[in-house]
């Protein structure tokens, strides 16, 4: 099988490096990064994504905003919400909107590691 298609969207550089450097030491290969909501509508439009991590407060479109357009877009994409704002009605509508979980930062290395594993099935794509 193939590797999945992930999208990174995340404004900070040091966050897309870390999130891409734990994505790609879990075997994935196939990594996408966008800055802010613009640039994560149009590549996932371009590349349907599998997965896509995706912060809250990016610039000109933020990240609830893009998970509805995301979706109808690519509906089978699994959206992990990865935000430092922590209060429960934020998180709410991030789920209500389509996304499939929600990370806080900080986090560890080994909790996004967990979470992309349980959305994307072990059997469903390889993982060398």
């Amino acid at each position: 099988m193939e590797d999945p298609i992930i999208l990174v969207v995340e404004d900070s550089r040091y966050m897309r490096e870390f999130l891409g450097n734990i994505i790609m030491g879990m075997g994935y290969e196939h990594l996408y990064f966008a800055e802010d909501g613009v640039q994560a509508i149009e590549k996932a439009t371009l590349i349907k994504p599998d997965l896509i991590t995706l912060d809250i407060s990016i610039p000109i479109i933020n990240g609830l905003e893009v998970v509805s357009k995301v979706l109808e877009i690519s509906p089978k994409s699994k959206i992990i919400m990865i935000s430092a704002m922590h209060d429960q009605g934020t998180i709410k509508q991030a789920i209500k909107k389509g996304a499939s979980d929600f990370i806080h930062k900080p986090f560890r290395k080994e909790t996004l590691e967990k979470v992309i594993m349980s959305h994307l099935k072990k059997d469903q794509y390889k993982v060398e």
